[in-house]
């Protein structure tokens, strides 16, 4: 399947089925020496893993990463690392109802559109199960960033129409929506269980925050280092929106309002999101995705089956009530992927500059 690779130096492919025997991913690229083991993978897929949160599904996967090449005595050799986890929970039976169905929301009839088949079964490739893959990826990129004391960071600043109102990154880690606003994640909790007793969904707001990034990443033109954040982003299922910086703020300001004032101790504010023209200006980057609420509701639904009649559904079984919180890794595990590659694209430019 073309689009199952991302990168151009670390480079990943992702691979497996929501309801096949398992998924993983194979990243190329990766510099030789950087320790790396399973424990250090594990811990960013406990992050991602069914059964986190109240707004999560009750599908129980252990998500237990297995190195199968490319390490050796806790490093990396260099070569292709592959990183599998098997599905151990997967119940295919609770889809057969809707086989023929094309579920609102969904991939189902624009895959089907595309391919003309598809894997039913919990949504098989476009499923948020090859997320996994992703974070496995993401845990090696993050364990060759740590060497350049570069750090990432995911935490939710709305989820149902409840914000937070205060940022302290030290309280993240607390609550179960890494919330960094302690207050407002207990009005979430409350917001997802009245929710979720409606079989109903909910949307929302991450922000990721990269913080010493060097500057001189990226490129001009097409390769823009916030073009290609953004893409990484958006090539996650539940994203429908990004933003760099102020964002769409930035519309509504003038330029004396927007522009970054630059001082000898650095710059005065941020609303550049740490990026100009494309390349990172030593700042922190600063990003917000919109992530829209899970299409999988209990709540009757009108559509049509594969042969154009209408039809109704309602979609009971083991679902989120919200990609948040286990989609926050997914997000900082693509930006640390996206910074990962830029570093060695950068490394490689200053490498010709200084034969010359």
């Amino acid at each position: 399947m073309p689009g199952s690779t991302f990168g151009t130096l670390f480079k990943i492919t992702t691979w497996g089925e929501s309801h096949g025997k398992g998924v993983g991913v194979v990243v190329d690229g990766c510099p030789p020496g950087i320790p790396l083991d399973e424990a250090t993978i594990q811990a960013m897929m406990d992050r991602r893993k069914p059964g986190s949160s109240s707004a999560s599904t009750s599908r129980k996967e252990p998500d237990k990463a297995i190195i199968m090449s490319g390490v050796f005595e806790g490093v990396t050799t260099g070569t292709p690392i592959m990183i599998m986890m098997h599905n151990k929970d997967a119940k295919s039976d609770a889809y057969k109802p809707y086989a023929d169905l094309f579920r609102p929301g969904h991939g189902d009839i624009t895959y089907e559109a595309k391919y003309g088949i598809r894997d039913w079964r919990g949504g098989g490739r476009s499923s948020a199960r090859e997320t996994a893959g992703r974070v496995a990826a993401g845990a090696v990129a993050k364990a060759f960033l740590d060497r350049k004391n570069i750090s990432v960071s995911a935490y939710t600043t709305a989820l149902g129409g409840i914000k937070a109102e205060k940022r302290d990154l030290n309280v993240i880690n607390e609550n179960p929506f890494y919330c960094p606003d302690t207050d407002a994640a207990e009005e979430m909790q409350q917001r997802v269980l009245a929710v979720k007793n409606e079989g109903d969904s909910l949307g929302g707001i991450v922000e990721i925050l990269a913080a010493g990034v060097p500057a001189g990443l990226g490129d001009p033109v097409f390769d823009k280092l916030d073009a290609e954040l953004a893409k990484s982003l958006m090539s996650i299922g539940a994203v429908k929106g990004v933003e760099i910086g102020a964002g769409f703020e930035a519309a509504s300001k003038k330029g004396s309002e927007n522009n970054d004032p630059i001082t000898p101790e650095g710059f005065a504010t941020n609303n550049s999101g740490g990026i100009l023209a494309g390349i990172s200006n030593g700042d922190n980057l600063l990003m917000r995705v919109a992530v829209k609420p899970i299409p999988s509701i209990a709540i009757e639904q009108n559509t049509t089956d594969r042969q154009g009649n209408p039809r109704t559904i309602s979609t009971k079984g083991r679902h989120d009530i919200s990609a948040i919180p286990r989609i926050n890794v997914v997000c900082e595990a693509m930006v640390c992927l996206v910074l990962a590659d830029h570093l060695l694209r950068q490394k490689a430019i200053l490498s010709v500059n200084n034969d010359q």
